[in-house]
């Protein structure tokens, strides 16, 4: 074999081990581009799903009235509500609020009306969520015909939970 014959073949040996590192790092690229397709790069959701922000204001923002409206005469909707609507931390805190209230109120014949002024997402991420909630509750005492109305700014954790938003943490500001 002469030397440019085995020059010849060393150079298509070089072009053939080229060629298949080109191939293998086009295969790795390809690879690692499908991932990054399939990966959630939008990691909150408030900003891009509206849908899903809605469902979660709404469910939030209609939950929170029926646990913060209470008629003293009939006091079983809100601990129903509650039941329905809070847990964790956020219902351990509302219990003691509750026992206190459900003590008083028969009293001083106590009713509360509470209406969501605002819910706004601050973040959602899969099935958990921030909001940020500022609510109003008109309260109306029968036995003196006193009433007031207090305003109220929370932050609130929610958790999807068996499809249905369910208030985990409320925190006043």
């Amino acid at each position: 074999m002469s030397a440019s014959a085995a020059l010849t073949v060393v150079r298509r040996r070089w072009a053939i081990l080229v060629a298949a590192l080109l191939a293998c790092g086009a295969v790795v690229l390809f690879v690692q581009a499908e991932q990054e397709r399939d990966t959630d790069h939008v990691g909150n959701h408030a900003l891009v799903d509206d849908a899903a922000t809605t469902d979660l204001q709404g469910d939030v923002a209609a939950g929170l009235v029926r646990v913060f409206s209470f008629d003293y005469s009939n006091p079983a909707p809100t601990q129903q509500a509650a039941d329905e609507v809070l847990s964790g931390q956020a219902r351990t805190d509302y219990d003691q609020l509750f026992r206190t209230l459900k003590e008083k109120a028969p009293g001083q014949q106590l009713t509360l009306t509470a209406q969501v002024q605002v819910a706004a997402v601050q973040k959602l991420e899969g099935k958990h969520a921030t909001l940020l909630v500022f609510l109003d509750q008109a309260s109306q005492r029968a036995k003196d015909k006193e009433s007031s109305v207090s305003a109220a700014q929370l932050s609130i954790d929610a958790e999807k939970i068996d499809g249905q938003w369910r208030v985990t943490a409320l925190r006043p500001l």
